[in-house]
């Protein structure tokens, strides 16, 4: 029974910095279901990005999920319409990063939202984009909206469907050693 408890008080002592703040990278694209009908909510908000920490250049990486988003593209049945890539730490704190694509108007873009993730056994995440159509005068006149919250495995491409628009997206660890491939004959 002694041996027990010691093993329990060990393993609380070493368990918070199993989740320690780590380096990941981040790809998404986000992608309209072109068969399914465009449900219009309200205009996106001005403060789209509260709270939110914006990507610097030198956060910024080249995307790896070209392949991807090409088949998705030449299907015909959907739309790329944001395909980014980037590096940042995560931990058991959420972390709020705002994401953008296209010319900035009035601090509007015609693709813009927020991703947040918490690392834990899967990675928490909370992803809140805005499609938007912005008239010539620079105004945002309607809005596609996706709001999805997904638990995600890390290093595996995860689909966050929100029918008419969907995010797919990947987060993988730069610190922790890649997975070893299983071998292909298994020795008896």
């Amino acid at each position: 029974m002694r041996l027990f408890r010691s093993l329990t008080l060990l393993l609380t002592l070493v368990a918070p910095s199993a989740f320690a703040d780590d380096l990941y990278q981040v790809e998404m694209i986000l992608v309209r279901q072109n068969a399914v009908p465009a449900i219009v909510s309200r205009a996106a908000p001005e403060d789209w990005a509260a709270g939110a920490q914006r990507l610097g250049d030198d956060s910024k990486r080249t995307t790896a999920l070209n392949d991807v988003a090409n088949k998705l593209t030449a299907s015909g049945e959907y739309s790329v319409l944001m395909h980014k890539a980037w590096q940042q730490t995560l931990g058991e704190t959420p972390a709020k990063v705002a994401v953008s694509e296209g010319q900035e108007q009035f601090g509007q873009f015609p693709v813009e939202g927020t991703i947040e993730m918490k690392l834990g056994r899967f990675t928490d995440v909370n992803a809140d984009f805005w499609v938007n159509q912005i008239d010539a005068n620079g105004m945002v006149t309607a809005s596609e909206r996706l709001k999805q919250e997904s638990h995600t495995k890390n290093g595996q491409l995860n689909y966050l469907d929100n029918g008419h628009l969907a995010l797919l997206i990947k987060i993988t660890s730069l610190t922790a050693p890649a997975p070893r491939e299983a071998p292909e004959v298994v020795p008896d």
